[in-house]
């Protein structure tokens, strides 16, 4: 089965009870994630769960069918979930599907992957397997999906509540469906007991937790803020940030830098930009002035560079998991002080 983020949510349910393979890919690796993340609550037993890395697999095809037709070690049910970079997994599929023998579940989210790509060939025309391709939400989307999220949750939530959320979570369902958690837990929501929030609320939330989010490494990091950085980072060990979250929420901020810098060309001004961008709510107000800042270290080259470089430490955290903190922060610290000497 083949679907789009126009009809997941219309098949979801019935993959979830058919499907023993789950293919997530395409530009939204939020909205792959959380469709993933979707797919294990709906499953029947979803039991351990059991994480693989693409590189993984790649050096080793045999052992995702392997891993998946064992029992854990208490005889109870399992799912595996991998997190791969394009074709990465395509061997491992493969040699799954010529097992011949009943699988437990496994879920794969594939960045820079499409339904085009090996791997999604090799399930899409299969009814034991689901390819799900996601494209980046707009705004109505993503305001849409928080209110669902918040009635599951037992939220009473307006639409202006909901926008302001999707808004502030960048468009990022994984970050909207935290925020609505942490909503529902400040009112004692729940299904059995719905609860109506405000932006009050809202605001006393935020203000909250605002410590625990990634904006502040991002802005030390991007802004070249040097006297922040090795503080940013210090915190970022000490609150166990979860590395991918943060280096995603990186690759968000630049891909926001590369769509304004090229909307800017060479000779535009930046701060007429970003009032027009602002107005047109396509970033947040009070995003402007480190977004400023950001774009005038951050232009062209260097820009393609840093993009580039981004990716390269996306690979290395999904095929090394155990020391992803270590690799983000050196990461980190090497793109700081390339931000530290720009102006």
């Amino acid at each position: 089965m083949k679907v789009t983020q126009k009809d997941f949510q219309r098949n979801a349910s019935r993959a979830a009870q058919d499907a023993r393979i789950f293919f997530f890919c395409g530009p939204d690796e939020s909205g792959a994630h959380d469709a993933a993340a979707q797919i294990v609550r709906l499953l029947p037993h979803p039991g351990e769960r059991v994480e693989f890395a693409g590189a993984e697999l790649k050096k080793d095809p045999v052992r995702l069918g392997d891993e998946s037709r064992s029992q854990s070690l208490f005889g109870e049910t399992r799912h595996i979930f991998v997190r791969v970079v394009g074709d990465e997994a395509h061997d491992a599929v493969a040699t799954l599907l010529d097992g011949g023998v009943e699988a437990c579940p496994v879920l794969i989210v594939a960045s820079g992957a499409t339904d085009k790509s090996r791997t999604a060939k090799l399930l899409a025309n299969r009814p034991d397997a689901l390819v799900a391709m996601f494209y980046p939400p707009d705004l109505r989307a993503v305001t849409a999906a928080v209110r669902t999220m918040a009635d599951t949750a037992g939220l009473r939530i307006d639409g202006g509540i909901a926008e302001r959320m999707a808004l502030a979570t960048g468009l990022d369902t994984r970050l909207a469906r935290s925020e609505v958690e942490k909503l529902a837990l400040y009112l004692d929501a729940s299904t059995e007991t719905p609860r109506s929030a405000s932006a009050s609320h809202l605001d006393a939330i935020a203000a909250s937790t605002e410590d625990d989010g990634y904006a502040p490494v991002v802005e030390a990091v991007l802004g070249g803020k040097s006297e922040r950085i090795s503080l940013e980072l210090r915190r970022m060990r000490e609150l166990g940030l979860n590395p991918v979250g943060l280096l995603l929420a990186f690759e968000r901020r630049v891909a926001q830098l590369a769509t304004l810098s090229a909307r800017l060309g060479s000779q535009g001004n930046i701060s007429s930009l970003l009032d027009s961008e602002a107005s047109a709510r396509r970033i947040r107000w009070q995003d402007k002035a480190s977004i400023n800042a950001q774009l005038r270290r951050w232009r062209g080259n260097r820009l393609n560079r840093l993009v580039d470089r981004l990716l390269s430490l996306h690979q290395s955290l999904l095929a090394n998991s155990r020391d992803d903190e270590l690799l983000l922060a050196h990461g980190l610290a090497q793109i700081a002080a390339v931000s530290s000497r720009s102006r």
